[in-house]
């Protein structure tokens, strides 16, 4: 696969900050369930929650491909710390996209967008559904 200059400029950055920042702590956050809040502020940092908002609402504006290149190298750091990221950009961020009104995505996407929140989704309820 042909990456864009800027999509292994980010992939190359993530990278870099999972391997020096995540993939080191890992076991001991996961020993101790422990949410690395540090982290997170620096993965905000690097625009991995916003990656395909329009920078209108504080994101990158980039493509699916851009996210999944990010996910891939958080994830390789650390799975646990890819998945809020990931829920946050999707379903989070894309039904907001897609479907929030304009007072919504105000008040909603761009702070998940620039990582100051994170987004969530019901999945399922106990006894009821899918018992994921």
């Amino acid at each position: 696969m042909l990456l864009t200059e800027e999509q292994t400029m980010i992939r190359d950055a993530v990278r870099a900050f999972a391997q020096e920042q995540l993939w080191p702590h890992a076991p001991r956050w996961d020993r101790e369930r422990v949410f690395p809040h540090e982290a997170h502020r620096g993965l905000a940092e690097l625009g991995a929650y916003g990656i395909c908002v329009p920078e209108a609402y504080g994101g990158a504006g980039l493509d699916y491909l851009t996210l999944a290149l990010v996910l891939e190298e958080i994830a390789a750091g650390d799975g646990g710390t890819s998945t809020p990221i990931s829920v946050t950009n999707c379903p989070y961020n894309a039904i907001l996209m897609r479907y929030g009104t304009e007072a919504q995505k105000q008040q909603w996407l761009a702070p998940a967008a620039r990582g100051e929140m994170l987004g969530a989704f019901a999945l399922t309820e106990p006894h009821v559904g899918s018992d994921a």
